[in-house]
């Protein structure tokens, strides 16, 4: 794979002649990962969906561009908030849905190693109903890695997971994004503090930045700079949360 280039965005968000976030000008780096955070309604899952090139309905003003000059499209992959998961399809098949809808042939091996790495080796020819929030989530996770783009945005990927297993999927996908560029929109300080190479924080008057612990991603869960880094980010959110509140 080509190195994973750097997202330059400029600029501002309208939905039906309202405003939803901007002006803004951010670069999200090259190979590292970047998680979002910030209040709901500011528009992090906008922006997400923005930069796949999958919202109809926002206009946004401005400039969503790779440092290299080349195309976004083709070359990112979107995890969203829901599984999305087709219900009549097993989980190998919900995990090979991209190679079939470009009309490639699917790597059904990959799709079995992905899956033994995030667990789910027991279950490929169950259906979605048969599964639980948080394998459903997991088979979602694997459908994103099996697409290997440069670019991957996740929108809360390890919401659903219980905290021993999200530990290990958020160890897992480090790992095997190694070298992509990737924005994370989270709620959680503590998946901030372990994950990111770089923090923002979006709120209504626009992106700020935090440093995030000083050893490399990811971090153990009882670091303790890593803690620190959790706590402090915890009282900025509630922070920002009571000034919008009190608009």
């Amino acid at each position: 794979m080509t190195p994973a280039p750097s997202l330059l965005i400029s600029g501002s968000a309208w939905f039906d002649g309202t405003l939803l976030f901007g002006p803004l000008q951010l670069t999200i780096g090259a190979g590292k990962w970047t998680c979002l955070l910030g209040p709901s309604g500011v528009g992090k899952t906008t922006l997400l969906r923005l930069v796949a090139g999958l919202d109809a309905v926002t206009r946004f003003d401005g400039h969503l561009n790779a440092s290299d000059d080349l195309p976004l499209a083709g070359r990112t992959a979107l995890m969203a908030q829901s599984d999305l998961l087709m219900p009549w399809l097993n989980v190998t098949d919900n995990v090979l849905l991209g190679a079939r809808l470009r009309g490639k042939t699917p790597d059904h091996a990959r799709a079995a190693r992905v899956l033994g790495r995030v667990g789910l080796s027991d279950h490929t020819r169950k259906t979605p109903d048969a599964l639980s929030g948080g394998q459903r989530q997991r088979v979602a996770l694997a459908r994103t890695l099996m697409e290997d783009r440069p670019i991957v945005l996740l929108d809360e990927p390890f919401s659903a997971l219980d905290a021993r297993t999200r530990s290990q999927m958020q160890d897992l996908t480090v790992e095997l994004l190694s070298g992509r560029t990737v924005l994370m929109v989270t709620h959680d300080p503590a998946e901030a503090a372990r994950l990111a190479d770089t923090i923002l924080i979006m709120t209504e008057t626009g992106i700020s930045s935090f440093p995030p612990p000083p050893s490399p991603a990811p971090r153990a869960v009882d670091d303790g700079e890593t803690l620190k880094t959790q706590g402090q980010l915890l009282a900025l959110l509630r922070q920002t949360t009571q000034q919008d509140e009190s608009v």
